[in-house]
């Protein structure tokens, strides 16, 4: 069961740019995965003040379980405005749960070309793995029933806050 109440997401942002933050090599660029990653990513290219654009990326037609889920309703684009080829990449996403979402990610991201390393930062590793994939940079492990869903949203003025659904 989550604590109540949740962490403060906002926190958990400012710790993980810290834990990034060491780790970072001249060539690094950030990539968030639609949508909360994509949250995180901006943020976090702001607080780390990188001087190149985010990339933004939709996994959606790289999961495979695409044949039996479909696209989500609200589809955004996936947005590479660099070359991928020999660069630093960490690849953002707010919840790392079963590795397929990271997965389909990788996938996309050598459709761009090869990078000379990827290392994933998430906010919350929730466990569960099916592949064997790692976050390298994590601020929080929360213990979920694997039907608990843990969702990361924005309220009107930006923050982030948890939310945590009764089922997924």
């Amino acid at each position: 069961m989550l604590p109540t109440p949740l962490p403060d997401a906002e926190a958990q942002c400012a710790a993980l740019a810290e834990l990034i933050r060491p780790q970072l090599q001249a060539n690094t660029l950030l990539v968030g995965i639609h949508s909360g990653g994509a949250w995180i990513a901006r943020r976090l290219n702001e607080r780390l003040a990188l001087p190149g654009e985010i990339g933004l990326i939709n996994v959606s037609f790289y999961r495979d379980d695409f044949g039996e889920k479909g696209l989500h309703p609200q589809i955004k684009p996936t947005s590479i405005p660099f070359d991928v080829e020999g660069r630093s990449l960490i690849l953002i996403d707010d919840v790392l749960f079963t590795g397929r979402t990271t997965r389909a990610a990788i996938n996309e991201l050598f459709d761009y070309g090869r990078p000379a390393s990827i290392k994933l930062a998430v906010l919350a590793d929730r466990g569960g793995r099916e592949l064997p994939i790692y976050a390298e940079f994590c601020t929080w492990y929360p213990k979920l029933d694997p039907a608990e869903e843990l969702v990361l949203e924005t309220d009107a003025s930006g923050h982030f806050h948890w939310r945590n659904p009764e089922h997924a």
